[in-house]
């Protein structure tokens, strides 16, 4: 008799919010391999994978996020102000 286990249960909801980083860059020439380098690291840099690894090395205090997100908030007012004023 052959016992089967249940497979894992996944959490729908431990997901919810995160975006999986998928960057595919297919090489078209093998002469250009610098091009496909640099097609790479610019999809890398808009898909804003880099900045979630360098957020994500170490842990923050809520605390800290909190007023991380208070300064940037200020920058953009202080810069939409700026731009009404002219």
């Amino acid at each position: 008799m052959a016992y089967h286990r249940k497979p894992p249960y996944i959490n729908p909801r431990n997901n919810v919010g995160k975006k999986t980083a998928h960057v595919i860059v297919v090489p078209r020439n093998d002469r250009y391999v610098d091009r496909d380098i640099k097609k790479f690291l610019r999809k890398v840099k808009k898909n804003g994978i880099l900045d979630e690894v360098r957020k994500r090395s170490y842990y923050e205090k809520p605390s800290v996020k909190r007023k991380r997100k208070a300064r940037k908030r200020e920058k953009v007012l202080r810069k939409l102000e700026a731009t009404r004023e002219q």
